[in-house]
């Protein structure tokens, strides 16, 4: 046989294997990792979709939590691992902005992880205390032009969505308040209700009861459409900031190198896992949006948020180093 028809014809037989392959996949436990403690919204959203892939394909999906460092520890497992679709990353866009504020950080989001679908997002809001006069982003951007000590901030993580929420406005307001970063949701949290700082960007799950119950009061949603859950607050848009959007959004990755047949055949379980009514019960309480984009969409999706993420940091000259 010549070289060239060789070449091809091994070339044709490796990819009926891995289509073969692909069609069987998964054959053994997958681990999902997620990068951080049990309990919170990514760990609940993995767990869902494990849930759901392993009644789909009678094989188990294992959530493995690996916290530290801002989700860098776990995200790099992954990206350090075999590209054979047996460990697989569930992350937030925590992700993209921590190689942006540390040089340490041990991967590369777009060269080390092959995107396989974007799972859904959740709606932020921007809530202060309630002895706080403003009734809304305006009238708080005057208060915080006019005493800036006095309105400051809080905010779960360095680079987190809430994070780069809170200096995006401060920005496009031209204020100079501080924001303080706590270690995780609940230590600002505790101290925007005690009003030792004027308020946050926040998960609307987490701070949902707090606004009922006149604990907190809401100024406005980060998304470009109301929420509705909190029908009566604009969003930052409505508020005077035009094109302003930014949400929590929650993603599958695999390490880098994946075969086309097997991500193929994740996105086609992850569409219906995400589309599942036990899913949608889970989720939808938490103000869980599915949003499930695959494959292509979801790299342009990233490339995006990268660049938008990007500036922010630049501009706001955040680092941990």
């Amino acid at each position: 046989m010549k070289p060239i028809a060789a070449l091809v014809l091994g070339l044709a037989l490796l990819g009926t294997s891995l289509a073969g392959h692909a069609q069987n996949y998964p054959e053994k436990p997958v681990r999902i990792v997620v990068p951080y403690q049990p309990g919170g919204t990514v760990d609940l959203v993995a767990r869902v979709l494990a849930q759901s892939l392993t009644e789909q394909t009678g094989t188990q999906f294992i959530v493995d939590n690996r916290s530290g460092a801002s989700g860098a520890i776990g995200s790099e497992i992954v990206a350090k691992s075999a590209p054979d679709g047996y460990t697989l990353l569930v992350q937030s866009p925590t992700l993209l902005a921590n190689p942006l504020i540390s040089r340490k950080v041990g991967y590369d989001p777009v060269r080390d992880f092959r995107p396989i679908a974007m799972l859904g997002s959740v709606p932020m809001v921007l809530a202060i205390h309630p002895s706080i006069a403003a009734r809304n982003l305006k009238e708080f951007a005057d208060a915080a032009r006019a005493d800036p000590k006095k309105c400051a901030l809080g905010t779960s993580a360095v680079g987190s969505p809430m994070h780069l929420a809170e200096e995006a406005i401060k920005k496009e307001s031209k204020l100079d308040i501080p924001i303080i970063v706590y270690r995780g949701t609940a230590g600002a949290l505790n101290d925007a209700l005690g009003g030792q700082i004027s308020g946050m960007i926040d998960a609307i799950p987490s701070s949902a009861p707090h606004i009922a119950a006149g604990k907190l009061k809401a100024l406005a949603v980060t998304t470009n459409h109301r929420v509705a859950s909190l029908p009566n607050v604009p969003t930052v848009a409505e508020s005077g900031y035009p094109g302003f959007e930014m949400v929590t959004w929650y993603g599958l990755w695999a390490p880098h190198g994946l075969p086309d047949p097997i991500a193929r055949r994740l996105e086609a379980l992850v569409q219906k896992a995400m589309a599942s009514k036990m899913a949608t019960d889970r989720l939808s309480p938490q103000n869980f949006e599915a949003q499930t984009l695959l494959g292509d969409s979801f790299g342009t999706f990233i490339t995006r948020q990268l660049t938008s993420y990007a500036r922010i940091v630049k501009d706001a000259n955040i680092t941990t180093e």
